[in-house]
């Protein structure tokens, strides 16, 4: 049912917003005075003791599969329009107050000499900037295209180019021949070669090992008398280019800034976070104090030494490999060292100049290469001074500064250092050679390694089964184990979600593979496994979910306390029950102690997780290396970069002096802050995504074209969808459209059908196979304003096989958070159809409603049971379109009971339960809503 919309005006400014909510968030974000931040200490510990101990938790029903259906009744209320606006990325949507600029150092533009411009100024026009001439190196727009089309997007071979290049030129006429944009693969790699944007040359230097030779000059081992050569590219030029990078105009912040809401601190980027902050006053107090999309760029190729089995395991050896990451890394950065302490005048993307001082920020790395980088021992925490037995004792803060007390102060021997401190002491860390840099401080969360790989993978999961194994016979533990396996192959499709056809057993494991089982796991164990251990599983979800959001406030933080003190709680199952007699003592499970400082310092790890610098380690290494020749494939993986970076940088250049446009009204939407129309529908086959335009709208529209083949008077849509009741239910919806105030009692179903609406046959209806679902999703992979879309279906046959009915979130009361202000329902239909010159997008839903008042005890999802009325037919109603939120995924409540061997299938899901979790696990969206 649509609500009708009545405007509230704020006393402040005189705007008018729909609802009392919207003035609500109005005023927070534009009218609210901000709370300064307490302070904190520089690392602090969490207190794992300090919490609650939550009240006995009981078991979630545990259904049958039975074809009985007892009747059911929707709460009270009518879904109404959904009236939450999206925004883009400055925030709106939180109505967080922003304190902008540090007071010093606030990136004050400056001219090409370093001088203040006045303020507001804007920047100098350019002329004929970096001397690029139209087109060159190539003829035009076209050319260009086909080149980066051929080498970027479809990678084609040196061979097919040529082939094609062929053909070309024997399709054109003879005397047009000439036209031809290149003949071959050589005159199309070197108009790339010529390409003078975003040219930055390969270095290289080499490496070798230079100790003393044996007195009795025994023959030195191979590594010993190898050269190692180690590429890279100057990262002064690689930063200069980025800061100027014209695509990041809108995008990039020049000073640190801090976010509050309702005069509470939130962290998002890392320019939110303490340590960009921390940094500025640091510069400050120098003598510097008064003078004011390729994001992710590859850097080098470091020399990795390799030697036979008999001096892999040497000291000699595992010393020379550790001592030439560290000199090559400093070697690397050494170009960034003099502008750490003196600012350098450099153009940044909005045109103007500024004095850029440079840093070494938080580096990305799994545990190894942490271990590694700290110049620590494994199973040593590379931040804190928790000994490898007790990880989870209440530590002190690892430092340079640390290290040299420990060394130069107490006297420390070289093996008093590593045995008790966990210390390498004959290798000094790459940052100790720069200003402001302890590697101590700077490593980062790593979500993927820590949390999704460690954590959850190799540790939470091996842990059930294992056990599992020990705990009942050996073919009650297979059966149980299989019928975990087929709780999840069975559990009902949604767009993106990965389907485990054959359960979770299969050995070649990936980060998307474990990030899906995530998703889904939770609600399979229940029943096979002790409730403390479904308790402990669910806990580490929940920290999971809170430390990826994309914005994290001070309530999170406490959530996420709350959630690690939960989950160091119901994890003793595991000690108690042998699987883990030794504790817990695992340096990647022992990070979530540090999340939340690590949080503070550098804003939300959803935008530190080496999930991105995996992603460009896929297309800077390992794409190259399939096109290489894979003789000597170091040389031609180099080219094969070059040749990427050039092309991107050409293009960035051409749209930004208007010679090749961007998609069509992108650069007028930017400029008016208009609300973008969706992308097009062009098949239907774009289950979900992120979608790469700004300002959009939150919205849900049908599909593009509609179904072909289906009939399109009302009786006949009726029999072919099998739903005899759709002219009742459509009459009743156009009751409820027409009287949009009638009192509760006196709307749609309660009324006689002859009060009603007449709506013959004469009024086409067309079905529609599905919609799309536009959201606001910061967390999630997203395009630009954080919008993200979702494909909803609601079709007789899905790839020619079974039925596809999705279920979808839509607005209830709106005075209630979470999931208790949202319905949920199933469609069966997605339709549209003209009545009285107004069109009428609507959706035919089955009702579910809510069990209890609350969200299980045991797995903290909440539960929801199909609707049925006194004769067992689904309670079934039509909406309009503009009620629907987003998709809702649910999976089935087995509880105890075992899963037949077969006849069930995924796509038979939905109709084979009683009762279902609403799963808020299934993307980080869904968690921030369905809690």
């Amino acid at each position: 049912m649509v609500r009708q919309i009545k405007r509230v005006q704020c006393p402040e400014c005189g705007l008018k917003v729909k609802s009392e909510g919207g003035l609500k968030r109005h005023i927070e974000a534009k009218h609210a005075e901000p709370q300064p931040d307490p302070p904190a200490p520089r690392f602090p510990t969490p207190d794992l003791n300090s919490f609650n101990t939550p009240p006995p938790q009981s078991r979630p029903p545990s259904p049958v599969f039975s074809s009985q259906r007892s009747p059911r009744h929707r709460q009270n209320g009518s879904p109404v329009r959904l009236q939450w606006s999206a925004a883009p990325l400055d925030l709106r949507k939180y109505g967080t107050h922003v304190e902008m600029a540090h007071p010093i150092l606030d990136g004050t533009p400056c001219d090409q000499n370093g001088y203040d411009l006045p303020e507001n100024n804007l920047p100098a026009p350019v002329v004929n900037d970096n001397e690029f001439d139209d087109w060159a190196p190539f003829q035009n727009a076209t050319e260009f295209k086909l080149a980066e089309f051929l080498y970027h997007k479809v990678q084609m071979s040196a061979g097919d180019i040529d082939t094609l290049s062929q053909l070309i030129s024997e399709l054109m006429a003879p005397e047009r021949s000439d036209n031809v944009p290149f003949h071959n693969h050589r005159e199309m790699y070197g108009l790339i070669d010529a390409i003078r944007q975003g040219e930055i040359q390969w270095e290289s230097f080499t490496v070798k090992f230079n100790s003393d030779l044996p007195e009795d000059q025994s023959p030195l081992p191979a590594w010993k008398q190898q050269e190692y050569q180690v590429w890279f590219r100057d990262p002064l030029a690689i930063m200069e280019q980025m800061l100027a990078n014209p695509s990041f105009k809108t995008e990039m912040d020049v000073s640190p800034k801090r976010l509050f809401k309702n005069g509470k601190r939130l962290y998002r980027d890392l320019m939110t976070g303490n340590w960009a902050w921390t940094q500025c006053d640091e510069i400050a107090e120098d003598e510097i104090r008064r003078a004011h999309r390729n994001a992710v760029a590859l850097l080098g190729f470091l020399a990795i030494p390799k030697t036979s089995q008999d001096h892999a395991g040497g000291a000699d050896f595992r010393k020379f490999r550790r001592q030439l990451f560290h000199t090559s890394l400093e070697h690397v950065l050494s170009s960034l060292k003099p502008y750490m302490t003196s600012p350098k005048v450099t153009k940044c993307a909005d045109g103007h100049y500024r004095r850029v001082i440079y840093g070494l920020g938080p580096y990305i790395a799994d545990y190894p290469e942490q271990a590694l980088l700290a110049c620590i021992v494994q199973g040593w925490c590379p931040r804190c001074t928790a000994p490898p037995d007790d990880l989870d004792s209440v530590p002190g803060r690892r430092s340079h500064e640390h290290t040299d007390s420990l060394f130069a102060g107490e006297g420390c021997s070289l093996k008093e250092l590593w045995d008790d401190y966990g210390i390498v002491t004959d290798l000094q860390p790459f940052t100790r050679s720069f200003p402001r840099a302890d590697i101590h401080e700077l490593l980062s969360p790593d979500l993927l390694h820590q949390i999704i790989k460690g954590t959850f993978k190799d540790h939470l999961v091996d842990w059930v089964f294992e056990y599992i194994d020990a705990t009942y016979s050996k073919q009650e533990a297979s059966q149980r184990k299989a019928d975990i396996d087929r709780r999840i192959s069975i559990t009902s499709p949604y767009a993106g979600l990965r389907q485990f056809h054959e359960g979770r057993g299969f050995k070649q494991w990936t980060g998307d593979d474990s990030k899906g089982l995530m998703k889904i796991f939770l609600p399979a164990i229940v029943g096979h496994v002790p409730p403390q251990m479904v308790r402990a599983v669910a806990d580490f979800m929940e920290f999971c979910y809170l430390v990826r959001r994309s914005v994290i406030d001070e309530d999170a933080l406490n959530a996420i306390d709350d959630a690690v003190s939960r989950f160091h709680r119901n994890r003793e199952i595991f000690r108690t029950s042998g699987i883990r007699p030794d504790g817990f003592s695992l340096p990647r499970q022992h990070s979530m102690i540090h999340y939340r400082p690590l949080i503070q310092q550098f804003g939300a790890p959803n935008g530190l997780c080496s999930s991105i610098t995996e992603s460009k380690h896929i297309k800077a290494v390992k794409r190259p290396w399939r096109r290489s020749s894979r003789n000597k494939p170091l040389g031609q993986m180099l080219l094969t970069n070059q040749r990427l970076d050039k092309l991107a940088a050409y293009r960035v250049d051409l749209e930004s002096r208007d010679k090749l446009q961007p998609p069509k009204g992108y650069l007028k939407r930017i400029q008016d802050s208009l609300p973008p129309p969706l992308p097009p529908d062009n098949g239907d086959n774009e289950d979900e995504g992120p979608v790469d335009e700004p300002f959009s709208q939150g919205d849900v529209k049908l599909s593009k074209r509609a179904a072909k083949g289906v009939p399109r008077t009302l009786t006949d849509l009726a029999v072919y969808v099998s739903q005899p009741s759709l002219p009742v239910l459509i009459r009743h919806f156009l009751y409820n459209q027409r009287y949009l105030d009638a009192p509760l009692g006196q709307r749609g179903c309660d009324v006689p059908i002859n009060q009603c609406p007449n709506f013959l046959d004469d009024h086409p209806v067309y079905l529609h196979n599905s919609a799309q679902a536009t959201f606001f999703a910061p967390s999630d992979m997203s395009g630009l304003g954080g919008m993200r879309r979702e494909r909803l279906r609601a079709v007789k046959s899905w790839f020619g096989g079974a039925a596809r009915y999705d279920c979808v979130f839509m607005e209830g009361d709106t005075l209630e958070d979470g999931f208790s202000g949202l319905l949920v329902g199933r469609v069966f239909m997605f339709f549209r159809f003209s009545f009285e010159g107004r069109v009428y997008p609507c959706a035919l839903i089955h009702w579910f409603s809510t069990i209890g008042n609350g969200p299980c005890d045991l797995t903290g999802l909440w539960m929801v049971q199909p609707d049925f009325d006194r004769e067992g037919n689904p309670n079934l109603e039509v909406i309009h379109l503009d009620c629907i939120y987003r998709g809702a995924h649910l999976i089935g409540i087995t509880g105890d009971t075992h899963l037949p061997a077969t006849g069930i299938a995924a796509s038979d899901s939905l109709d084979a339960y009683e009762a279902f979790y609403v799963n808020k696990y299934i993307d980080y969206h869904a968690h921030e809503i369905a809690f």
